[in-house]
């Protein structure tokens, strides 16, 4: 009788406030289990030597952003951590379906990479997103992902960009070093927004901004709270005549062109104008700060540490 034992736990902790959890990704612990007078199916699991960091993303029909956003991502994770094979997927199957019809670029979603991976015999795995907090798009790549746990010898996950305190800290310092706003002018970062409570981490995020001795930057969002109402009040309460606009998003993609710095009546730039601000607009993604991508290579780092 031979047993190998399988035991799948993943815990998957948001950022609520500054407080962020000091472990907040699932973790993963494999013992197959498998006993053939019980007529159990065998699972394959890969070569263990065979290594791959698969690189989660969103997306973005943007090509311009992604190569300077995502692409940059993975590059840099790849120059890093170069006894691993560094793959790519995408969790908007909308984007992915642009991008193949217009295009002709096939890129895998979750789950057909994690089937690749599978086919391909890897037995090593670490999933990075390039997430910013733990949202819905975290949690639906967990859920798609852990189901394929079993098939790895080693399987973890690194964290989003926003997972702990230290990781606000860092953001702060390096969009700070970035933008190199002066003090009397408004530094305005728009965010995405969810309706999942991890959307406290922009105000976390803004706290901490105050925090750290920048009163005048301020973080905001498009389908969430601080919503530009908000942001307009804070920048008023200042009184400042210049505002400065830039992404709070890994890629500066279709919010950032359009809701953030377009010509239509409701973007942020327009109505920003309209109240008697100087608006400069900066479309750069997140992703494209070398400081941001070595947190997210950091995350690599603490997840392929982690003990199985």
């Amino acid at each position: 009788m031979k047993k190998l034992m399988l035991v799948l736990f993943a815990t998957t902790a948001c950022v609520v406030g500054l407080s962020a959890c000091t472990s907040p990704t699932p973790t993963s612990e494999i013992e197959i289990t498998q006993n053939e007078e019980e007529g159990k199916e065998t699972v394959m699991v890969g070569d263990v030597d065979k290594k791959v960091i698969l690189v989660v993303s969103f997306g973005t029909s943007y090509n311009d952003t992604r190569e300077a956003t995502i692409d940059a991502i993975e590059n840099k994770v790849a120059e890093e951590f170069s006894d691993y094979e560094v793959r790519r997927a995408f969790t908007s199957q909308i984007i992915i379906n642009k991008l193949a019809e217009r295009d002709g670029l096939v890129i895998d979603n979750v789950t057909e990479a994690m089937e690749r991976l599978v086919s391909d015999g890897v037995g090593t795995l670490v999933i990075q997103p390039t997430h910013v907090m733990h949202g819905f798009e975290y949690n639906d790549m967990v859920e798609e992902t852990s189901v394929f746990a079993e098939n790895f010898a080693s399987f973890k996950y690194g964290s989003p960009l926003l997972s702990s305190t230290e990781d606000y800290e860092k953001v702060v310092n390096a969009i700070i070093e970035e933008y190199n706003v002066p003090e009397d002018t408004a530094l305005v970062l728009m965010g995405h927004g969810t309706h999942h409570f991890a959307n406290s981490t922009y105000s976390a995020l803004d706290y901490m901004f105050k925090d750290m001795g920048y009163e005048n930057v301020f973080v905001g969002t498009v389908e969430g709270y601080p919503e530009f109402d908000s942001v307009l009040k804070w920048v008023n309460n200042g009184e400042y005549n210049k505002v400065v606009l830039a992404p709070l998003m890994v890629v500066a993609g279709d919010h950032a062109s359009n809701d953030m710095a377009g010509d239509e009546d409701d973007s942020w730039k327009v109505m920003f104008k309209s109240e008697g601000k100087e608006v400069e607009t900066i479309l750069k993604g997140l992703g494209e700060i070398v400081a941001i991508q070595q947190i997210y290579v950091e995350h690599i780092e603490e997840a392929i540490g982690r003990e199985e």
